[in-house]
Protein backbone atom coordinates (compact mmCIF):
# COMPACT_ATOMS: atom_id res chain seq x y z
CA UNK A 1 0.00 0.00 0.00
CA UNK A 2 1.36 3.45 -1.10
CA UNK A 3 1.46 5.79 2.05
CA UNK A 4 0.44 9.65 0.66
CA UNK A 5 1.96 12.27 2.67
CA UNK A 6 -1.22 14.81 1.76
CA UNK A 7 -4.37 14.88 0.89
CA UNK A 8 -5.43 14.63 -2.97
CA UNK A 9 -7.43 17.71 -3.78
CA UNK A 10 -11.22 17.68 -3.93
CA UNK A 11 -12.16 19.55 -6.76
CA UNK A 12 -14.77 22.16 -5.50
CA UNK A 13 -17.64 23.31 -7.95
CA UNK A 14 -19.07 26.19 -6.60
CA UNK A 15 -22.65 27.55 -6.98
CA UNK A 16 -24.29 31.03 -8.13
CA UNK A 17 -25.80 32.63 -6.12
CA UNK A 18 -27.51 36.75 -5.91
CA UNK A 19 -27.15 38.97 -3.00
CA UNK A 20 -25.60 42.35 -1.76
CA UNK A 21 -22.10 41.11 -0.88
CA UNK A 22 -22.53 39.48 -4.73
CA UNK A 23 -23.38 42.50 -6.38
CA UNK A 24 -20.76 44.13 -4.68
CA UNK A 25 -17.90 41.74 -5.51
CA UNK A 26 -18.83 42.51 -8.75
CA UNK A 27 -18.63 45.99 -9.05
CA UNK A 28 -15.13 45.87 -7.43
CA UNK A 29 -14.43 43.18 -10.07
CA UNK A 30 -15.56 45.42 -12.98
CA UNK A 31 -13.81 48.52 -11.38
CA UNK A 32 -10.32 46.39 -11.12
CA UNK A 33 -10.42 45.05 -14.72
CA UNK A 34 -11.32 48.42 -16.30
CA UNK A 35 -8.88 49.87 -14.60
CA UNK A 36 -6.12 46.79 -15.16
CA UNK A 37 -6.95 46.14 -19.06
CA UNK A 38 -7.78 49.64 -20.10
CA UNK A 39 -4.41 52.08 -17.84
CA UNK A 40 -2.20 50.89 -20.72
CA UNK A 41 -4.22 52.62 -23.55
CA UNK A 42 -5.07 55.92 -21.52
CA UNK A 43 -3.55 59.07 -23.29
CA UNK A 44 -1.76 61.52 -21.40
CA UNK A 45 -0.36 64.12 -23.50
CA UNK A 46 3.07 65.69 -21.95
CA UNK A 47 5.39 68.42 -23.18
CA UNK A 48 8.36 65.85 -23.34
CA UNK A 49 8.17 61.67 -22.65
CA UNK A 50 5.80 59.15 -24.22
CA UNK A 51 1.72 60.24 -24.03
CA UNK A 52 1.01 57.47 -21.80
CA UNK A 53 -0.94 58.02 -19.12
CA UNK A 54 1.41 55.08 -16.73
CA UNK A 55 4.62 54.17 -18.72
CA UNK A 56 7.45 52.07 -16.68
CA UNK A 57 10.88 53.29 -18.84
CA UNK A 58 13.20 50.89 -17.75
CA UNK A 59 15.43 51.81 -20.30
CA UNK A 60 15.40 55.86 -19.41
CA UNK A 61 14.99 54.73 -15.42
CA UNK A 62 11.87 56.83 -15.23
CA UNK A 63 8.08 55.83 -14.08
CA UNK A 64 5.25 58.00 -15.78
CA UNK A 65 2.71 58.39 -13.35
CA UNK A 66 0.20 60.99 -14.87
CA UNK A 67 1.37 64.27 -14.23
CA UNK A 68 4.20 62.64 -11.91
CA UNK A 69 7.52 61.79 -13.25
CA UNK A 70 9.61 59.29 -10.58
CA UNK A 71 12.88 59.10 -11.37
CA UNK A 72 15.68 56.10 -9.78
CA UNK A 73 17.02 58.27 -7.21
CA UNK A 74 12.92 58.49 -6.30
CA UNK A 75 13.52 54.70 -4.90
CA UNK A 76 12.16 55.42 -1.39
CA UNK A 77 8.68 56.54 -2.81
CA UNK A 78 8.33 52.54 -3.55
CA UNK A 79 9.50 51.97 0.16
CA UNK A 80 7.18 54.37 1.63
CA UNK A 81 4.94 52.57 -0.36
CA UNK A 82 5.72 49.61 0.60
CA UNK A 83 5.00 50.65 4.46
CA UNK A 84 1.73 52.26 3.91
CA UNK A 85 0.62 48.74 2.17
CA UNK A 86 1.64 47.04 5.26
CA UNK A 87 0.24 49.13 8.03
CA UNK A 88 -3.39 49.15 5.77
CA UNK A 89 -2.94 46.00 5.92
CA UNK A 90 -2.71 45.54 9.32
CA UNK A 91 -5.12 48.56 10.14
CA UNK A 92 -7.71 46.65 7.89
CA UNK A 93 -7.46 43.32 9.02
CA UNK A 94 -7.62 44.27 12.51
CA UNK A 95 -11.05 45.91 12.30
CA UNK A 96 -13.00 43.58 9.12
CA UNK A 97 -10.60 40.12 9.02
CA UNK A 98 -9.67 38.97 5.36
CA UNK A 99 -11.82 41.50 3.27
CA UNK A 100 -8.64 41.74 1.12
CA UNK A 101 -8.86 38.28 -0.04
CA UNK A 102 -12.32 38.12 0.01
CA UNK A 103 -12.92 41.36 -2.42
CA UNK A 104 -9.08 43.04 -3.57
CA UNK A 105 -6.91 40.02 -3.77
CA UNK A 106 -5.53 39.48 -7.67
CA UNK A 107 -6.06 35.58 -7.29
CA UNK A 108 -9.60 36.14 -6.10
CA UNK A 109 -10.12 38.64 -8.60
CA UNK A 110 -9.02 36.46 -11.77
CA UNK A 111 -10.37 33.14 -9.98
CA UNK A 112 -13.65 34.55 -10.37
CA UNK A 113 -13.59 35.79 -13.99
CA UNK A 114 -12.29 32.02 -14.43
CA UNK A 115 -15.38 30.50 -12.81
CA UNK A 116 -17.43 32.36 -14.29
CA UNK A 117 -16.26 31.57 -17.91
CA UNK A 118 -16.32 27.67 -17.06
CA UNK A 119 -20.13 28.74 -15.64
CA UNK A 120 -20.98 30.57 -18.83
CA UNK A 121 -19.84 27.33 -20.48
CA UNK A 122 -20.45 24.92 -18.59
CA UNK A 123 -23.45 25.20 -16.90
CA UNK A 124 -24.40 25.76 -13.07
CA UNK A 125 -22.65 23.70 -10.08
CA UNK A 126 -24.25 20.28 -11.01
CA UNK A 127 -24.53 20.31 -14.44
CA UNK A 128 -20.19 20.86 -13.91
CA UNK A 129 -20.41 18.09 -11.37
CA UNK A 130 -21.98 15.87 -13.98
CA UNK A 131 -19.89 17.18 -16.79
CA UNK A 132 -16.60 16.19 -14.43
CA UNK A 133 -17.78 12.90 -13.33
CA UNK A 134 -18.49 11.94 -17.43
CA UNK A 135 -16.10 10.05 -18.91
CA UNK A 136 -14.32 12.11 -21.89
CA UNK A 137 -16.48 11.96 -25.04
CA UNK A 138 -16.33 14.23 -27.94
CA UNK A 139 -19.09 16.11 -26.13
CA UNK A 140 -16.78 16.34 -23.03
CA UNK A 141 -14.15 17.66 -24.93
CA UNK A 142 -15.55 20.29 -26.89
CA UNK A 143 -16.90 21.95 -23.47
CA UNK A 144 -13.43 21.44 -21.62
CA UNK A 145 -11.99 22.88 -24.89
CA UNK A 146 -13.98 26.09 -24.88
CA UNK A 147 -13.50 26.59 -21.34
CA UNK A 148 -10.01 26.03 -21.22
CA UNK A 149 -9.32 28.32 -24.53
CA UNK A 150 -11.49 31.30 -23.10
CA UNK A 151 -9.35 30.95 -19.83
CA UNK A 152 -6.07 30.58 -22.41
CA UNK A 153 -7.86 34.26 -23.69
CA UNK A 154 -8.30 35.85 -20.50
CA UNK A 155 -4.86 34.44 -19.56
CA UNK A 156 -3.04 36.22 -22.35
CA UNK A 157 -4.89 39.59 -21.77
CA UNK A 158 -3.46 39.24 -18.61
CA UNK A 159 0.07 39.00 -19.50
CA UNK A 160 0.13 41.36 -22.46
CA UNK A 161 -1.86 44.10 -20.38
CA UNK A 162 0.73 44.00 -17.99
CA UNK A 163 3.37 44.23 -20.58
CA UNK A 164 2.10 47.42 -21.91
CA UNK A 165 2.81 49.33 -18.97
CA UNK A 166 6.47 49.20 -19.55
CA UNK A 167 6.37 50.22 -23.73
CA UNK A 168 4.34 52.59 -25.26
CA UNK A 169 1.12 50.54 -25.49
CA UNK A 170 -0.15 50.89 -29.41
CA UNK A 171 3.56 50.50 -30.65
CA UNK A 172 4.49 47.80 -28.67
CA UNK A 173 1.23 45.58 -29.79
CA UNK A 174 2.02 45.97 -33.24
CA UNK A 175 5.61 45.35 -32.76
CA UNK A 176 5.12 41.84 -30.45
CA UNK A 177 2.46 41.25 -33.99
CA UNK A 178 4.95 41.47 -36.22
CA UNK A 179 7.23 39.58 -34.30
CA UNK A 180 9.16 42.97 -34.13
CA UNK A 181 8.83 43.29 -30.21
CA UNK A 182 12.52 42.95 -27.73
CA UNK A 183 12.72 39.29 -26.34
CA UNK A 184 11.60 40.03 -22.79
CA UNK A 185 7.82 41.68 -23.65
CA UNK A 186 7.65 38.04 -25.41
CA UNK A 187 8.64 36.55 -22.36
CA UNK A 188 6.99 38.38 -19.91
CA UNK A 189 3.72 37.90 -22.17
CA UNK A 190 4.02 33.98 -21.83
CA UNK A 191 4.97 33.69 -18.16
CA UNK A 192 2.24 35.85 -16.83
CA UNK A 193 0.01 34.05 -19.22
CA UNK A 194 1.22 30.33 -17.98
CA UNK A 195 0.77 31.38 -14.69
CA UNK A 196 -2.50 33.00 -15.05
CA UNK A 197 -4.15 30.08 -16.16
CA UNK A 198 -2.65 27.33 -13.65
CA UNK A 199 -3.12 29.50 -10.46
CA UNK A 200 -6.32 31.47 -11.58
CA UNK A 201 -8.14 27.89 -13.64
CA UNK A 202 -6.34 25.22 -12.72
CA UNK A 203 -4.77 25.91 -8.31
CA UNK A 204 -7.34 27.88 -7.35
CA UNK A 205 -8.27 27.36 -3.56
CA UNK A 206 -5.00 26.03 -3.15
CA UNK A 207 -3.66 28.90 -3.99
CA UNK A 208 -5.38 30.25 -0.88
CA UNK A 209 -4.84 27.20 1.42
CA UNK A 210 -1.59 25.97 0.65
CA UNK A 211 0.68 28.68 -1.32
CA UNK A 212 -0.71 32.40 0.27
CA UNK A 213 1.83 32.82 3.56
CA UNK A 214 -1.42 35.20 4.21
CA UNK A 215 -3.85 32.33 5.19
CA UNK A 216 -1.34 31.49 7.66
CA UNK A 217 -0.10 34.24 9.77
CA UNK A 218 -3.16 36.19 9.37
CA UNK A 219 -4.76 34.77 12.56
CA UNK A 220 -1.68 36.87 14.24
CA UNK A 221 -4.23 40.25 14.19
CA UNK A 222 -7.27 39.20 15.07
CA UNK A 223 -8.85 39.88 17.89
CA UNK A 224 -12.33 39.22 19.78
CA UNK A 225 -12.93 42.35 17.97
CA UNK A 226 -12.11 41.54 14.07
CA UNK A 227 -15.20 40.87 11.79
CA UNK A 228 -15.78 37.72 10.63
CA UNK A 229 -17.69 35.41 8.60
CA UNK A 230 -19.90 33.46 11.51
CA UNK A 231 -22.88 31.43 11.64
CA UNK A 232 -25.02 31.66 15.05
CA UNK A 233 -24.90 28.80 16.48
CA UNK A 234 -27.13 29.23 18.98
CA UNK A 235 -29.68 30.22 16.35
CA UNK A 236 -29.41 28.02 14.36
CA UNK A 237 -29.09 25.06 15.96
CA UNK A 238 -31.39 25.45 19.07
CA UNK A 239 -31.46 22.32 21.89
CA UNK A 240 -31.85 19.21 19.06
CA UNK A 241 -29.91 20.59 16.67
CA UNK A 242 -30.75 21.83 12.68
CA UNK A 243 -33.41 19.86 10.55
CA UNK A 244 -34.58 19.29 7.42
CA UNK A 245 -37.76 21.48 7.07
CA UNK A 246 -40.16 18.43 6.87
CA UNK A 247 -43.92 18.53 7.06
CA UNK A 248 -44.07 19.59 10.63
CA UNK A 249 -40.85 21.52 10.80
CA UNK A 250 -41.43 23.94 8.63
CA UNK A 251 -42.86 27.27 9.95
CA UNK A 252 -41.01 29.02 12.84
CA UNK A 253 -42.84 27.78 15.69
CA UNK A 254 -42.82 24.43 15.15
CA UNK A 255 -39.28 24.51 14.76
CA UNK A 256 -38.62 26.15 18.20
CA UNK A 257 -41.35 23.61 19.75
CA UNK A 258 -39.45 20.87 18.22
CA UNK A 259 -36.12 22.22 19.73
CA UNK A 260 -34.43 22.59 16.38
CA UNK A 261 -32.85 25.75 15.23
CA UNK A 262 -33.21 28.22 12.31
CA UNK A 263 -30.72 26.05 10.06
CA UNK A 264 -32.61 23.81 7.96
CA UNK A 265 -29.03 22.20 7.00
CA UNK A 266 -29.88 22.98 2.97
CA UNK A 267 -25.95 23.12 1.78
CA UNK A 268 -26.26 26.49 0.16
CA UNK A 269 -23.68 27.80 2.47
CA UNK A 270 -21.47 25.14 1.17
CA UNK A 271 -22.08 25.29 -2.07
CA UNK A 272 -21.03 28.38 -2.78
CA UNK A 273 -18.00 28.91 -1.10
CA UNK A 274 -15.13 29.11 -3.06
CA UNK A 275 -12.70 27.12 -0.90
CA UNK A 276 -15.59 25.00 -0.16
CA UNK A 277 -15.70 24.56 4.06
CA UNK A 278 -18.67 24.79 6.09
CA UNK A 279 -19.11 27.89 7.60
CA UNK A 280 -21.14 26.05 10.00
CA UNK A 281 -17.85 24.31 11.57
CA UNK A 282 -16.64 27.61 12.83
CA UNK A 283 -13.57 29.54 12.33
CA UNK A 284 -11.48 28.26 9.90
CA UNK A 285 -8.43 29.70 8.48
CA UNK A 286 -9.29 28.67 4.77
CA UNK A 287 -12.06 31.38 4.79
CA UNK A 288 -11.52 34.27 2.79
CA UNK A 289 -13.98 36.56 4.27
CA UNK A 290 -15.97 36.89 0.88
CA UNK A 291 -19.05 36.62 2.58
CA UNK A 292 -21.21 34.39 -0.35
CA UNK A 293 -22.57 32.24 2.31
CA UNK A 294 -24.12 35.42 3.42
CA UNK A 295 -25.77 35.99 0.50
CA UNK A 296 -26.77 32.34 0.14
CA UNK A 297 -28.23 32.25 3.45
CA UNK A 298 -30.65 35.15 3.52
CA UNK A 299 -31.49 33.51 0.36
CA UNK A 300 -32.88 30.44 1.52
CA UNK A 301 -34.17 33.03 4.71
CA UNK A 302 -36.09 34.79 2.78
CA UNK A 303 -37.80 32.01 0.89
CA UNK A 304 -39.22 30.30 3.97
CA UNK A 305 -39.65 33.88 5.91
CA UNK A 306 -37.24 33.48 8.85
CA UNK A 307 -35.20 36.42 9.85
CA UNK A 308 -31.85 37.35 8.13
CA UNK A 309 -27.91 37.10 9.05
CA UNK A 310 -28.25 33.37 10.77
CA UNK A 311 -24.85 33.85 9.00
CA UNK A 312 -23.56 37.26 8.86
CA UNK A 313 -20.44 39.45 9.98
CA UNK A 314 -19.73 39.73 13.27
CA UNK A 315 -17.08 39.20 16.22
CA UNK A 316 -16.40 36.76 18.84
CA UNK A 317 -17.14 39.66 21.21
CA UNK A 318 -20.71 39.94 19.59
CA UNK A 319 -21.06 36.45 19.89
CA UNK A 320 -21.02 36.35 23.26
CA UNK A 321 -23.40 38.81 23.63
CA UNK A 322 -21.14 41.40 23.89
CA UNK A 323 -20.35 44.80 22.17
CA UNK A 324 -18.20 44.92 19.06
CA UNK A 325 -14.91 47.51 19.86
CA UNK A 326 -13.45 49.12 16.41
CA UNK A 327 -11.39 51.66 17.84
CA UNK A 328 -9.20 50.00 20.08
CA UNK A 329 -5.94 50.91 21.01
CA UNK A 330 -4.13 48.80 18.69
CA UNK A 331 -6.62 49.69 15.64
CA UNK A 332 -5.53 53.35 16.93
CA UNK A 333 -1.91 52.31 16.88
CA UNK A 334 -2.28 51.27 13.04
CA UNK A 335 -4.17 54.25 12.12
CA UNK A 336 -1.43 56.85 13.11
CA UNK A 337 1.49 55.52 11.88
CA UNK A 338 -0.60 54.65 9.04
CA UNK A 339 -1.79 58.14 8.48
CA UNK A 340 1.72 59.84 9.66
CA UNK A 341 3.38 57.35 6.60
CA UNK A 342 0.89 58.96 3.76
CA UNK A 343 1.36 62.28 4.75
CA UNK A 344 5.03 62.07 4.84
CA UNK A 345 5.23 60.44 1.39
CA UNK A 346 2.46 63.21 -0.03
CA UNK A 347 4.55 65.79 1.31
CA UNK A 348 7.84 64.25 -0.07
CA UNK A 349 6.20 64.33 -3.17
CA UNK A 350 4.70 67.18 -3.59
CA UNK A 351 7.73 69.09 -2.13
CA UNK A 352 10.09 67.78 -4.54
CA UNK A 353 12.75 69.50 -6.30
CA UNK A 354 12.16 69.46 -10.19
CA UNK A 355 16.09 70.49 -10.09
CA UNK A 356 18.51 68.43 -8.52
CA UNK A 357 21.93 69.40 -7.65
CA UNK A 358 24.45 66.75 -6.75
CA UNK A 359 28.02 67.19 -6.01
CA UNK A 360 30.68 64.59 -5.10
CA UNK A 361 34.20 65.36 -4.00
CA UNK A 362 36.70 63.49 -5.63
CA UNK A 363 39.34 61.70 -3.07
CA UNK A 364 41.48 60.29 -5.10
CA UNK A 365 43.58 62.27 -4.13
CA UNK A 366 41.67 64.72 -1.98
CA UNK A 367 43.75 67.48 -2.23
CA UNK A 368 46.68 68.63 -4.70
CA UNK A 369 49.41 71.31 -4.73
CA UNK A 370 49.66 72.82 -8.08
CA UNK A 371 53.53 74.53 -9.01
CA UNK A 372 52.14 78.15 -8.08
CA UNK A 373 51.40 76.86 -4.44
CA UNK A 374 47.77 76.55 -4.42
CA UNK A 375 45.63 73.85 -3.28
CA UNK A 376 43.07 72.42 -5.75
CA UNK A 377 40.29 70.34 -4.72
CA UNK A 378 38.08 68.37 -7.23
CA UNK A 379 34.17 67.96 -7.58
CA UNK A 380 32.34 65.73 -9.79
CA UNK A 381 29.15 68.07 -10.25
CA UNK A 382 25.26 66.28 -11.62
CA UNK A 383 22.38 68.68 -12.64
CA UNK A 384 19.25 66.79 -12.90
CA UNK A 385 16.28 68.65 -14.50
CA UNK A 386 12.74 66.76 -13.61
CA UNK A 387 10.95 69.78 -15.31
CA UNK A 388 8.97 69.30 -18.66
CA UNK A 389 11.59 72.90 -20.34
CA UNK A 390 14.30 73.22 -21.15
CA UNK A 391 17.23 74.71 -18.36
CA UNK A 392 19.69 77.35 -18.62
CA UNK A 393 21.90 77.77 -15.83
CA UNK A 394 25.31 78.83 -14.43
CA UNK A 395 27.32 77.75 -11.44
CA UNK A 396 29.75 79.35 -9.00
CA UNK A 397 30.72 79.22 -5.84
CA UNK A 398 30.21 81.41 -2.51
CA UNK A 399 31.42 81.15 1.46
CA UNK A 400 35.42 80.07 -0.02
CA UNK A 401 37.69 83.28 0.39
CA UNK A 402 39.49 84.10 -2.58
CA UNK A 403 39.36 80.86 -4.61
CA UNK A 404 39.06 80.18 -8.51
CA UNK A 405 36.58 77.88 -9.75
CA UNK A 406 37.05 76.33 -12.84
CA UNK A 407 34.91 73.87 -15.30
CA UNK A 408 35.00 72.56 -18.60
CA UNK A 409 33.11 75.29 -20.00
CA UNK A 410 32.92 79.27 -18.93
CA UNK A 411 29.26 80.00 -20.88
CA UNK A 412 25.76 79.50 -19.95
CA UNK A 413 24.65 75.40 -19.65
CA UNK A 414 21.62 73.91 -21.15
CA UNK A 415 19.46 71.23 -20.08
CA UNK A 416 17.43 69.59 -22.30
CA UNK A 417 13.60 68.18 -20.32
CA UNK A 418 14.19 65.60 -17.93
CA UNK A 419 17.81 65.03 -18.81
CA UNK A 420 20.98 65.22 -16.74
CA UNK A 421 24.62 66.33 -17.08
CA UNK A 422 27.83 65.40 -14.96
CA UNK A 423 30.94 67.58 -15.61
CA UNK A 424 33.98 67.85 -13.20
CA UNK A 425 35.02 71.59 -11.81
CA UNK A 426 38.17 72.18 -10.00
CA UNK A 427 38.46 74.79 -7.25
CA UNK A 428 41.78 76.86 -6.10
CA UNK A 429 42.95 78.26 -3.22
CA UNK A 430 45.87 79.82 -1.77
CA UNK A 431 46.56 77.81 1.62
CA UNK A 432 47.64 81.29 3.11
CA UNK A 433 43.15 81.84 2.37
CA UNK A 434 42.16 79.05 3.90
CA UNK A 435 41.00 78.87 7.57
CA UNK A 436 40.93 75.99 8.65
CA UNK A 437 41.91 71.99 7.08
CA UNK A 438 38.34 71.69 6.17
CA UNK A 439 36.28 74.85 4.80
CA UNK A 440 32.72 74.63 4.13
CA UNK A 441 31.48 76.40 1.34
CA UNK A 442 28.17 75.97 -1.26
CA UNK A 443 27.61 75.57 -4.65
CA UNK A 444 25.29 77.45 -6.34
CA UNK A 445 22.84 76.98 -9.33
CA UNK A 446 21.49 79.39 -10.92
CA UNK A 447 18.73 79.28 -13.17
CA UNK A 448 17.50 81.46 -15.84
CA UNK A 449 13.66 81.71 -16.18
CA UNK A 450 12.24 84.15 -18.13
CA UNK A 451 12.64 87.56 -15.88
CA UNK A 452 13.28 85.23 -12.31
CA UNK A 453 16.58 83.42 -11.49
CA UNK A 454 16.32 80.77 -9.31
CA UNK A 455 18.84 79.21 -6.89
CA UNK A 456 19.85 76.00 -6.28
CA UNK A 457 22.13 75.49 -3.00
CA UNK A 458 24.92 72.66 -2.19
CA UNK A 459 26.93 72.08 0.61
CA UNK A 460 29.88 71.12 -0.19
CA UNK A 461 34.09 71.12 1.48
CA UNK A 462 37.03 72.38 0.61
CA UNK A 463 40.70 70.20 2.04
CA UNK A 464 43.58 71.75 2.70
CA UNK A 465 46.16 69.57 4.04
CA UNK A 466 47.18 70.13 7.37
CA UNK A 467 50.90 70.52 6.80
CA UNK A 468 50.46 73.67 4.05
CA UNK A 469 48.09 75.09 6.32
CA UNK A 470 50.36 75.33 9.15
CA UNK A 471 53.40 76.11 7.23
CA UNK A 472 51.64 79.44 5.77
CA UNK A 473 50.89 80.56 9.14
CA UNK A 474 53.11 83.33 10.58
Amino acid sequence: MTEQFYQQRIPIFPRSVSGRFRTLKYSILALAYGVYFLLPWLRWERATGPNQAVYFDILGRKFYLFDLVVYAQDIFWLAGLLVIAALLLFFVTGIAGRVFCGYFCFQTLWTEVFMLVERLVQGERTARIKLYNAPWSPAKALRMGTTWLLWLLVALLTGLSFTLYWGDAPILVSQMLHGEAPFPAYATTLFLTATTFVMAGLAREQVCTYMCPYARFQAVMFDPDTLIVAYDERRGEGENGRSKPGRDLLKREDRTAAGHGDCIDCGYCVQVCPTGIDIRNGMQYQCISCALCIDACNTIMDSIHYPRNLISYTSERAQEGKKTRIWKPKTLGYGVFLLAAMVLLIWSVVSRSLVELNVQQIRQPLAVLLSNGDVQNRYEVKVNNKTEHTLHFNLHIEGLAKADMETESKEERVLAPERSISFPVWIRQTPVNAIAVQQHFQFILELSESDDTMRVVRESIFYTPEQYLVSKQP
